[in-house]
């Protein structure tokens, strides 16, 4: 392994490790949801987790879009981007993508889960975002930086949507 794989490995696992700890203690305390009785309650209890797991991309696409208006890479079309804007552009799309991913597994889990537990969404909500902004710190350190924030934000979403399609297919049956 070289010594670049093994700081990408290294963050790798510090990310998953500390996204399933923080899950695990947001899940504690957060309060369990009023009025949270059915399927159709979990997913709304959702959609409002949504907007705050948006912030991210939000800030991104900002930070692109401000440095855009008064720097030389006004016009996108000229290829005219810094390091600092590419790495900005970069981690916007993966924001992008890594939210449409949250977004259908946060859905399908709380249409799926007991009510009662539905409270996961909300605490997976708030690691989502902190995970995405270690990624954008990571990565404007340098790229190798980004894996933490890239792992954990990863891992969260195939957990949720494992959790989300467990839980449809068992009540399925």
């Amino acid at each position: 392994m070289t010594r670049g794989q093994k700081t990408v490995a290294a963050g790798a696992a510090s990310g998953v490790a500390t996204m399933l700890l923080s899950v695990w203690l947001l899940y504690a305390v957060l309060p369990t949801p009023v009025g949270v009785q059915d399927p159709l309650d979990g997913v709304v209890y959702a959609l409002r987790w949504l907007p705050l797991a948006a912030l991210p991309l939000f800030a991104m696409i900002a930070a692109v879009g401000n440095a855009r208006a008064v720097g030389p890479a006004i016009d996108p079309t000229l290829g005219n981007e810094d390091q600092a804007m590419r790495v900005n552009m970069r981690v916007a799309q993966n924001t992008l993508e890594q939210l449409v991913l949250f977004a259908a597994g946060a859905l399908g889990l709380a249409a799926s889960i007991d009510p009662a537990r539905v409270k996961v969404v909300g605490a997976a909500a708030i690691v989502f975002v902190a995970a995405r902004i270690a990624f954008w710190v990571g990565y404007r350190i340098h790229p190798l930086y980004r894996a933490a924030g890239f792992s954990a934000t990863a891992y969260l979403n195939i957990g949720l949507i494992a959790a989300a399609l467990w839980f449809a297919a068992t009540k399925a049956i």
